[in-house]
């Protein structure tokens, strides 16, 4: 096993009591990994909370969002026949699919790293519109040119696209929408231009011809984003030959671009990788590590609302240059924290 995460003795960080439920009614299900950040000299968390009401043996119920912003409870009598509902995350009913949970992102903040609470007077951030009913999802944060964007993954049921929006102060936000269509998601904007373009990972999907994999885009301005290229496949018989999707930005290094990614088996058996791209053209591939770097083998991440999972969206890397603080989720239930040597995934790449 090539694991080389150096997990916090504090882990879970964060589990569902931890929390308190946005609306009365609902319950948290489970707590998803968080985007991440510095601010006003503190650790931030863009965490993923994902609710439901409370469940009963004799129907499933669920929340939604109406395009006004106004939470509804969809509930299906278990015994229904136009119902499948064999899958934790998803239930089918009358050809529609919907998530059994909503979320919305939640600001926590932290002095060490290691404990976080929820800051007076920063709003929880909602699913807004038509094209963000069934919730958002799983937030990167970038920090570029004194402005944060904040890319996510938007749901409906029109589909599976990725909004974003900016912020400089984490109070006041500029809205803009869905940048990119469905079915896209795990948008990952690099913290630099390269030659005067902005530079993000993204990851569409195709049910019939392709696959899950990891693209490149350009973009003039941010917003507007074209060029896209396919530069990360899956790979048969290993333990990303499912799906692959990038992590958080891509961190600078004298190597190359360095992107800590997901792998799933088709299984959904979820990892952590790397890949080091080019500095001056991200398309380019230079290396990728064989094995992952983090597998889910703690009781909190292979026992869970969806267990054997490891999953980042956000990570802190130290005034060294070296030390990387990896956020991810476990299980699809729990926040965690996870240490790892920049050099030493460098290594296990050649380098």
């Amino acid at each position: 096993m090539a694991d080389i995460a150096k997990r916090f003795p504090q882990n879970p960080l964060l589990a569902p009591k931890d929390l308190t439920p946005s609306l009365d009614g609902l319950t948290i299900a489970c707590l998803l990994n968080p985007g991440v950040f510095r601010f006003d000299g503190k650790v931030w968390l863009l965490v993923r909370v994902a609710e439901r009401p409370e469940q009963n043996e004799v129907k499933v119920s669920f929340p939604i969002l109406t395009a006004t912003g106004e939470t509804r409870i969809i509930e299906i009598a278990l015994d229904d026949s136009d119902l499948i509902a064999t899958d934790a995350r998803v239930v089918r009913y009358k050809g529609v699919d919907y998530l059994t949970t909503l979320s919305h992102l939640r600001l926590l903040c932290s002095d060490d790293g290691i404990t976080f609470y929820e800051p007076e007077g920063y709003k929880k951030l909602f699913g807004i519109g038509p094209l963000q009913t069934f919730g958002i999802e799983d937030c990167r944060v970038t920090f570029l040119e004194d402005k944060y964007y904040l890319t996510f993954t938007a749901v409906s049921d029109s589909g599976v696209g990725v909004g974003m929006r900016t912020t400089t102060d984490w109070k006041n936000f500029e809205t803009y929408g869905m940048i990119l269509p469905p079915h896209n998601k795990d948008v990952a904007i690099f913290e630099e231009k390269i030659n005067g373009l902005y530079y993000a990972l993204h990851r569409p999907s195709s049910v019939d011809i392709g696959g899950n994999y990891i693209w490149l885009a350009e973009s003039p301005d941010g917003v507007h984003w074209g060029n896209h290229k396919c530069i990360l496949k899956t790979r048969e018989g290993m333990w990303d030959s499912g799906r692959v999707g990038a992590g958080a930005a891509p961190i600078k290094t004298d190597k190359g671009w360095l992107e800590i990614y997901h792998g799933a088996t088709k299984e959904h058996r979820y990892c952590l990788g790397a890949v080091l791209l080019d500095l001056q053209n991200p398309s380019v591939v230079i290396a990728r590590s064989t094995e992952p770097i983090m597998e889910p083998t703690e009781a909190y991440e292979t026992t869970g609302f969806f267990g054997h999972v490891v999953f980042t969206n956000g990570h802190i890397l130290d005034a060294d240059g070296d030390t990387l603080t990896v956020y991810y989720g476990a299980a699809d239930e729990y926040v965690c924290g996870a240490h790892f040597s920049v050099k030493e995934i460098l290594g296990q790449m050649g380098f």
